[in-house]
């Protein structure tokens, strides 16, 4: 009776609906870094929490600006606020962030410091973030899905061996190219510990999970295939081996015709395609085999006025008439006016 009315509650919330197959209309919005510097209200917690791991793993904090956008613009969906580097932190390694650079942490340069990493995440340091996805889900509609997620092994990986984020991820790919056992060795250890990591956020009650691999679009080839497709692949049969019939929704950023290659192999429920994607090509050679997530381009709802109303109807035009999630191609950008982000969501909402 309990699973009967859990699934009679699941069926309410739109987002849902379009990651089985429906097309919804309008279509279930809400947006990548919803949670952010954009917010008056945000930026009012922020700076009541100190420093940014501060508030992710203070669950009153993080909850309260993961409903921040959900009350101001009824978003179809909350995105746990939290960061892709808790994992790093959970396996071992220092992790902090400086204002206004991004993250640091310890490079993994040696063989030594990546067999030195712990077998599996510690459920102690990320308590706290399993915590806030329990208070999130109690103060959800029963319409509002929520998502949980992690960084791809690839991407967080490049984090760990540079120390930061680079512009062409040389770091790893040396490490990749010259000790390719290495380098599996710690993808190895980030997928199961991204596996145990996604299970426990369904566990605290996500509804659906998303996977950001934020540098994809530096791979090609066979290096595309062994370092994006393949953890990724191992990463959603994993988690549904624990979490049968889990939701999951790749981000694999920057894959270009790519995505293909990435739906096909990987399992993933749906995918996200960014700003750079022609939109034709994922209607008739993605959204026919899974659901699409996206792409308006952030750039253009920072411009707002004529070019954002044409992106809203070029993208309600093109993947409208299929499962799609309207989203943006990647994250609101810090300094986009509140007033853009309602001129699009009346447009998409007629």
């Amino acid at each position: 009776m309990e699973e009967s009315a859990q699934t009679e509650s699941m069926g309410t919330k739109p987002l849902l609906r379009v990651l089985d197959g429906k097309r919804e209309t309008p279509p279930p919005v809400w947006m990548m870094r919803q949670a952010g510097r954009y917010l008056p209200e945000y930026r009012a917690v922020r700076e009541r929490a100190g420093g940014f791991l501060d508030l992710c793993f203070n669950p009153a904090l993080a909850m309260e600006v993961t409903l921040q956008p959900v009350r101001r613009f009824g978003f179809d969906a909350a995105i746990l606020f939290s960061d892709i580097l808790v994992v790093p932190l959970a396996l071992g390694r220092k992790v902090w962030f400086v204002e206004g650079e991004g993250p640091r942490l310890e490079p993994l340069s040696e063989a030594k410091g990546v067999r030195l990493l712990r077998k599996e995440a510690d459920d102690k340091i990320l308590a706290p973030i399993y915590e806030t996805v329990r208070c999130v889900k109690r103060e959800l509609g029963a319409q509002t899905a929520l998502i949980g997620f992690c960084g791809a092994p690839w991407t967080v990986a490049t984090y760990m061996i540079a120390g930061q984020g680079t512009k062409d991820q040389a770091p790893a790919k040396a490490m990749a190219s010259a000790e390719p056992e290495v380098f599996q060795h710690l993808v190895d250890c980030l997928v199961e510990a991204s596996v145990g990591y996604l299970a426990r956020q369904l566990d605290a009650g996500a509804d659906v999970v998303q996977i950001f691999d934020t540098w994809a679009g530096s791979l090609s080839g066979e290096a595309f295939g062994r370092w994006c497709v393949e953890p990724t692949k191992r990463l959603v049969t994993k988690l549904r081996q624990r979490k049968p019939g889990a939701k999951i929704v790749g981000f694999p950023r920057g894959a270009g015709k790519d995505l293909e290659r990435y739906i096909a192999e990987t399992g993933v429920t749906a995918v996200s395609v960014g700003n750079e994607i022609d939109r034709a090509f994922a209607r008739d050679r993605i959204q026919s085999r899974v659901p699409v997530q996206g792409n308006v381009d952030p750039e253009i709802l920072l411009k707002g006025g004529d070019a954002l109303a044409r992106e809203v109807d070029d993208v309600l035009q093109t993947l409208g008439g299929g499962p799609l999630i309207f989203n943006l191609g990647h994250g609101i950008l810090p300094q986009t006016p509140i007033a853009h982000v309602e001129q699009m969501l009346k447009r998409v909402r007629g």
